[in-house]
C-alpha cells in the first residue's frame, strides 16, 4: 500500500480526504461531548460526588442520535457530507434543521487532510499533521460553542509537537522547546499586563497552552508571525460581525480558533506570507 502511495499519491490525497471526511465526523460528537463531559467531571468534583460519570456519558455512549427528538442515528444515516445531502440537512423522524456546522466540520476536516496529504506527501511527518489538523478543528469548533480549550487536547497537540520535532520533521528540538515555552509565557504576560491595567481578563489559560503548542510544532521563529495574524483575523472579523450581525460588543470573543487558523496558515504558507505581506517579511 505504502509504495502504491508513493508511486500514484493522487490516490494517497483520495484517501487521505476520505479519512478525513470520517474523522471529522466523530470530531462532531467530540465537540458536542467532551465540553458536557467536561462540565460534569467538575461538577461532580464540586459536589463530592463519586459517580463515575464518564460511564453514563462519554464519547462512545449512548449511540448517535438527534438532539432533538432522540431518535437513533442508523448508519446509512451517519455517513459523512453524504447522508446530510440525503436528509436534506433535516431529521428523518421530527423534520428539524440539522445544524450546518455538522456537515462543515466534516467537509474542512477532509479538505485540510487532502490538503496536507498533497502538500507534504507520504510519509510519517504527514500522519503528525493529520493528526494535528484534527486536534486544531475540534478546538476551533468548542471554543466557539463553549469558550473552553480542553486541556485534553491542546496539551496532547502539545506534546505531539515536541516529538515530532525531536526526530527534526518540522524544526530543531531546541526551537520546539523554546517554542513552546515562549508561546506560554508570552500570553500569559500579556493576560497578566492586560488584567492589571483593567482588572478583566482578556483571554483563558487554555490560550497559553494552544500557542505553546503551536510553537512546539513550528519553533519560537514562528510565534511573531502567528500572534500577529490571529490578532488582525480576530480583530477584523470581530469587527465585521458587530457591522453586519449586531453582536454585543460587551460579548467576549474566544480567542482560540484565530490561534489555530493562524498556526494552520503559518505552518503550510510562511514562505509566501512573508514573501507577499512586507510586514512579516523581517520577521
Amino acid at each position: 500500500m505504502l509504495a502504491l502511495f508513493q508511486q500514484h499519491p493522487g490516490y494517497f490525497i483520495a484517501v487521505a480526504t476520505l479519512l478525513g471526511l470520517v474523522v471529522g465526523s466523530f470530531l462532531n460528537v467530540v465537540i458536542h461531548r467532551l465540553p458536557k463531559i467536561l462540565q460534569a467531571q467538575w461538577a461532580a468534583e464540586f459536589a463530592d460526588d463519586d459517580a463515575n460519570t464518564e460511564k453514563k456519558y462519554n464519547l462512545a455512549f449512548p449511540a448517535s442520535h438527534c438532539p432533538s427528538c432522540n431518535a437513533p442515528i442508523k448508519p446509512w444515516q451517519n455517513l459523512p457530507l453524504i447522508s446530510w445531502l440525503m436528509l436534506k440537512g433535516r431529521c428523518t423522524s421530527c423534520k428539524v434543521k440539522i445544524h450546518w456546522r455538522y456537515p462543515a466540520v466534516e467537509l474542512a476536516t477532509g479538505l485540510l487532510t487532502g490538503f496536507a496529504a498533497w502538500y507534504m506527501g507520504v510519509g510519517a511527518p504527514v500522519m503528525y499533521v493529520f493528526l494535528a489538523i484534527w486536534i486544531l478543528v475540534a478546538l476551533i469548533a468548542i471554543d466557539i460553542d463553549c469558550y473552553l480549550l480542553p486541556d485534553s487536547l491542546t496539551l496532547p497537540l502539545l506534546w505531539a509537537g515536541l516529538i515530532a520535532n525531536s526526530m527534526g520533521w518540522f524544526t530543531d528540538l531546541d526551537s520546539a522547546l523554546w517554542g513552546a515555552v515562549a508561546g506560554y509565557m508570552s500570553l500569559w504576560l500579556i493576560f497578566w499586563l492586560f488584567k492589571l491595567a483593567t482588572g478583566k481578563e482578556g483571554m483563558g489559560y487554555g490560550d497559553f497552552k494552544l500557542l505553546a503548542a503551536l510553537g512546539a510544532w513550528m519553533g519560537w521563529q514562528a510565534l511573531p508571525m502567528i500572534i500577529l495574524i490571529s490578532s488582525f483575523v480576530g480583530a477584523a472579523l470581530g469587527i465585521l460581525a458587530i457591522v453586519i450581525s449586531g453582536r454585543d460588543k460587551a460579548k467576549p470573543i474566544p480567542f482560540g480558533p484565530y490561534l489555530a487558523i493562524a498556526g494552520l496558515l503559518v505552518f503550510f504558507f510562511e514562505d509566501f506570507i512573508r514573501q507577499a505581506i512586507p510586514l512579516f517579511a523581517g520577521l
